[in-house]
């Protein structure tokens, strides 16, 4: 099978052979679309994900941006809904996967390697991620750079702007030398400023 990422992942130098486990830090289609392709040529890797997130990464529960994708569809313009209609299709055609291993408090506590910590907002269930050693915090999507900038995602794609500067101001109270967000990059000079700035701006 041609895996994109496998090819990219192989231009650094790492194998997807190589990989144990993926972190789901929740299940818009641009962060679970090619889970079920990777499962099937490498079945050992195991997925994870909050309890909230895995029931849409199984299927068990119809994706909360395909319901709003159908919520807002009749309200949209004629000149908008052909692209609607296609987004909702992508949406559809997300195969469900099944999810290994489901955080429990255990993981939101702190440790020596990393802690799993709930990020609500953009998602019910959205997580990030902290690693100690280096004081990384992988933000999923709880957080964008724009333009070397920190910003919170798109509200209109942010499903409960409230819970989700709630979920900064969990971020604030870390060391983070490294940045990392899913829309952006990596964000380095002044991190806990750059957050308490942002949250100051969304109250």
């Amino acid at each position: 099978m041609n895996l994109l990422v496998e090819k990219a992942m192989n231009q650094i130098g790492f194998s997807l052979k190589n990989l144990t486990s993926i972190i789901v830090t929740h299940h818009d289609i641009d962060h679970i679309g090619g889970l079920h392709e990777i499962k099937e040529v490498y079945p050992h890797v195991k997925v994870c994900s909050s309890s909230t997130e895995a029931n849409y990464v199984n299927g068990r529960k119809k994706s909360l941006r395909l319901l709003q994708a159908q919520k807002i569809y009749p309200e949209l313009p004629e000149s908008e809904k052909a692209n609607a209609r296609y987004f909702q299709l992508m949406l559809t055609s997300v195969k469900p996967v099944n999810v290994d291993y489901v955080f429990t408090t255990d993981d939101f506590k702190e440790n020596k390697d990393l802690r799993i910590i709930p990020t609500p907002g953009h998602m019910p269930g959205h997580i990030s991620i902290y690693l100690y050693r280096t004081k990384t915090l992988i933000a999923g999507d709880a957080l964008v750079i724009e333009n070397g900038h920190l910003n919170i995602a798109n509200p209109k794609y942010t499903l409960n702007l409230p819970a989700a500067i709630r979920s900064i101001e969990k971020l604030i109270e870390l060391e983070i030398n490294d940045l990392i967000c899913y829309h952006g990059g990596i964000l380095r000079d002044n991190v806990k400023r750059q957050l308490i700035d942002l949250r100051k701006s969304l109250l």
